[in-house]
């Protein structure tokens, strides 16, 4: 039970920072977006975002600074394991198995549901 605690409580507080910035900046969800990617490889690299996911697991995992924090493990083992190649390919084969998922759900979510843009 502990850990779904602490997912909620990792995972809620990225959410509220979000909104935070959302609300009080004048920056756009791209840039937060991009904001809380780079965050999450910065983190990643200097091994801070190990302590949240090491708590936060899922919390901290699915949100975009899990994200980050993702490309980054997985440059830094590829570089560990090829060399200067897997700065190019370290990434890619991280996150292809999340990023493939993503666009395999949203086709079916697509062909189930009615989809419209925002304006309709």
């Amino acid at each position: 039970m502990n850990d779904y605690i602490m997912a909620f409580l990792i995972g809620g507080s990225i959410c509220v920072i979000g909104q935070i910035l959302m609300d009080k900046t004048k920056l756009t969800p791209g840039r937060i977006l991009v904001t809380f990617v780079t965050s999450g490889v910065i983190l990643g690299a200097l091994n801070i975002y190990d302590i949240v996911i090491k708590y936060g697991k899922a919390g901290a995992s699915v949100p975009l600074p899990g994200f980050g924090y993702t490309l980054a493990k997985s440059v830094m083992k590829e570089v560990d394991s090829v060399g200067f190649l897997g700065v190019f390919t370290g990434g890619i084969k991280g996150t292809a198995g999340g990023v493939s998922a993503a666009i395999v759900f949203g086709y079916i979510m697509a062909i189930i549901f009615n989809s419209k843009t925002k304006g309709n």
